[in-house]
């Protein structure tokens, strides 16, 4: 079949052009499967049969002066959520453990705001250290836009990857967000890539943008080489503007994740945020196209447990990924307790 063809030109290095793309999201239920087995081709190509699980941890939640409309913690949210400064160092450290026990290979520091003032940024710094010294995870940063200077100072503190989404196409930018724009985010992640951390970035999807902005978003993170992409699917939370939003059919979310995979084919793709909501009982064929899950919970809202992401893995066939990338068999078992979400997955 076609999709085929997609695999061997992504396999080859060559871009699908923008009406091969569009014929991914556009096809039929019956060509689903096969649309899967072509992207796992690719993703096999890169990834083997490996799984690398990420561990999020909100350090700074809430009080951010951004107007994005996704967002919970955004000054136009009016969602029940906790509100916190910074927190202490052995907060930090004791989720690092945890994230450690979950068999996590990366762990997520991820601060509110629209970019972090000297002070906190020195306990980001200090935070990074001590984990990186007490644990064998690599550290992901997530804290807004970010200066040059900032992430040379990021690398010599141990962060191996910085994360700092674009969130969707430059024309559909203005229409989440009005408080920064799309070059902004865009400088940010040119910023982390010239100062040699890994860059991750992705996007979220569901908020209202066309076909072509979901194109053009994966064009966006292609051209910036972007080596992580986190794929969230949007979760319409009550009290955000786009609280509204309808959930995705599980179907269009894998179409979406297998024309990531053709566009983006070396990259670590993770099924993000809204994947629990999204892709309902489909989740597991979500890791065909893609390589990577959170595994917990995310900022404000709850994940599933964490033994049910270890059961989808094992089922379907999956190992998972040390943080130096060689495989292990899935746990049976991890009995591990950490502070939950404050926000259920909404329902269909």
């Amino acid at each position: 079949m076609i999709y085929d063809m997609f695999a061997d030109r992504a396999l080859a290095g060559a871009c699908l052009t923008r009406d091969e793309a569009r014929s991914v999201l556009e096809s039929p239920d019956e060509d689903l499967l096969h649309v899967l087995a072509a992207a796992y081709r690719v993703r096999r190509q890169y990834w083997g049969n490996r799984v690398r699980l990420h561990f999020l941890l909100n350090a700074q939640s809430g009080l951010c002066p951004e107007d994005c409309h996704y967002c919970t913690q955004s000054s136009v949210s009016t969602s029940e959520i906790e509100k916190y400064p910074m927190l202490a160092r052995d907060k930090i450290l004791a989720a690092a453990g945890r994230a450690a026990a979950l068999k996590a290979g990366t762990f997520c520091l991820v601060i509110s705001g629209r970019s972090p003032g000297e002070r906190v940024f020195g306990k980001v710094l200090d935070a990074v250290r001590d984990i990186r010294s007490q644990y064998d995870l690599k550290v992901c940063a997530c804290l807004g836009l970010l200066s040059t200077e900032q992430t040379l100072r990021l690398k010599d503190a141990g962060v191996e990857t910085v994360n700092h989404n674009l969130n969707t196409s430059a024309n559909f930018h203005g229409e989440v967000c009005t408080t920064h724009t799309f070059d902004d985010r865009v400088a940010t992640v040119e910023h982390v890539k010239a100062a040699g951390i890994k860059t991750c970035s992705g996007g979220i999807i569901g908020m209202g943008e066309s076909d072509d902005d979901v194109i053009d978003l994966a064009m966006s993170l292609r051209e910036l080489d972007v080596r992580s992409v986190p794929v969230n699917f949007l979760l319409p939370l009550d009290g955000t503007p786009f609280a509204e939003r309808r959930l995705l059919d599980p179907r269009r979310c894998l179409r979406v994740l297998a024309l990531y995979r053709f566009l983006l084919p070396s990259q670590e793709i993770r099924i993000a945020g809204g994947r629990e909501a999204h892709l309902r009982s489909l989740q597991p064929l979500g890791l065909y196209p893609a390589n990577s899950i959170f595994i917990g919970d995310y900022l404000t809202s709850r994940g599933q447990p964490a033994s049910a992401d270890y059961a989808m893995i094992r089922d379907a066939g999956f190992v998972l990924e040390t943080p130096d990338g060689e495989p292990f068999d899935v746990p049976e078992r991890v009995e591990v307790e950490y502070p939950r979400a404050p926000l259920a997955i909404p329902s269909v």
